[in-house]
């Protein structure tokens, strides 16, 4: 995630913070100073007990990361935001099993600080009663360590209980998905964990619009895209299945030679649909000239330039054998529309582009749709 500060590492995991993160303790300190008139003693208690919130927050989610690592799934970092934390792991398992387990996690760390705090509290001359619980409105804001205690307790167990509601992509939504996944496809049970995620989006959002809860329609907004696109990506890994570079790429592309000059470049791209350019050397790839960074070296170079001095080199190409999925999810991390196809005993044969994947997960959808359809004709 860009815009995110790196603070450390637990367990080679990067902890980061969104540059946004510090509005979070701004409108803490102003909640509880300003607007509760709770002065400069509110605004202070404030920060102080959301930040421990956020220390928690961060347990939940290296719960969700330990698990992960358990099962050898790479997690790319942890990153902390206004409305939460965020573990970005290199993908999510499809044994219902591991995520059971790595969903279950981090609400699962909630529950035994829970467990710890009530059984440290009475040491520390807290006691848990029904009218001690009751009480913690009337002290919010006030700076002692039995307020501050009390809030860290609710909270926590709060942050436990909401994250197993069943709102696909939250906690609860994945260990429904889990659980739907043992008596149903992947697929299927994914598509029926997003459309229960975004009802339940649509009913934060109204409850926070009816209420004035602004973060309740924040939350309600980010499940409802979050449960889409995580949709959209398990259907599109389903349609596009085994299927290889070597059944999709483009093999007719043009290339270009290295010590041609960018008005080469400027010309083939005006006089084909061709936008990205190989760039080779007696045959051998050599580099890249994607569209962005002919682009911008026609912003900054003569058109005598040779190409050598503005291509792309040390991309690492596609192998033929390759999965389209693979290649897919490579290209969007890195931020490119094509890439190169090498064969280590053939050379340079073409470019995969993100065209080319389209057209690969269009067809593959229609044959997949069609599928049914011919069993009933055979039926008949």
């Amino acid at each position: 995630m860009t815009n995110a500060i790196r603070l450390f590492k637990v367990r080679g995991i990067e902890i980061k913070m969104h540059f946004t993160f510090p509005l979070i303790l701004i409108w803490a300190g102003l909640s509880f100073g300003m607007f509760n008139n709770g002065g400069l003693e509110g605004a202070v208690y404030g920060v102080l007990v959301t930040s421990l919130v956020f220390l928690i927050v961060l347990l939940h989610e290296l719960g969700h990361s330990i698990a992960a690592q358990y099962y050898m799934v790479k997690v790319r970092q942890i990153v902390l935001l206004p409305i939460g934390g965020v573990a970005q792991l290199e993908e999510i398992p499809e044994d219902p099993k591991k995520e059971l387990v790595i969903a279950a996690a981090g609400p699962l760390v909630n529950f035994a600080l829970a467990i710890l705090l009530l059984l440290v509290g009475p040491l520390l001359g807290q006691v848990f009663s029904a009218r001690g619980l009751l009480s913690l409105a009337t002290s919010l804001g006030e700076l002692s360590f039995s307020s501050i205690f009390l809030y860290v307790f609710t909270t926590n167990l709060f942050i436990g209980l909401f994250n197993l509601i069943p709102a696909y992509p939250m906690d609860g939504g994945r260990i429904l998905r889990a659980l739907l996944a043992t008596k149903l496809t992947y697929t299927r049970a994914t598509s029926i964990a997003v459309m229960i995620g975004q009802i339940l989006s649509w009913g934060f959002g109204l409850w926070g619009f009816l209420n004035g809860n602004f973060f309740l329609i924040i939350l309600a907004f980010f499940i409802y895209t979050g449960a889409g696109q995580e949709g959209k990506m398990v259907q599109t890994k389903h349609i596009l299945g085994d299927l290889r570079v070597e059944q999709a790429y483009s093999r007719g592309v043009r290339s270009i030679n290295l010590n041609e000059p960018l008005e080469t470049a400027l010309h083939a791209t005006l006089n084909s649909f061709q936008s990205s350019f190989p760039i080779c050397e007696d045959g051998n790839l050599a580099g890249m000239l994607p569209y962005s960074t002919l682009v911008r070296a026609l912003e900054k170079k003569d058109l005598s330039t040779p190409i050598r001095d503005v291509m792309q080199t040390g991309i690492k190409p596609a192998s033929p054998r390759e999965k389209l999925i693979d290649i897919q999810k490579r290209m969007s991390e890195e931020g490119v529309d094509a890439l190169p196809v090498v064969d280590e005993s053939q050379g340079f044969l073409g470019m995969i582009t993100s065209q080319d994947l389209n057209e690969a997960y269009r067809l593959s959808l229609a044959l997949d749709r069609a599928e049914p359809l011919k069993g009933i004709r055979q039926a008949v």
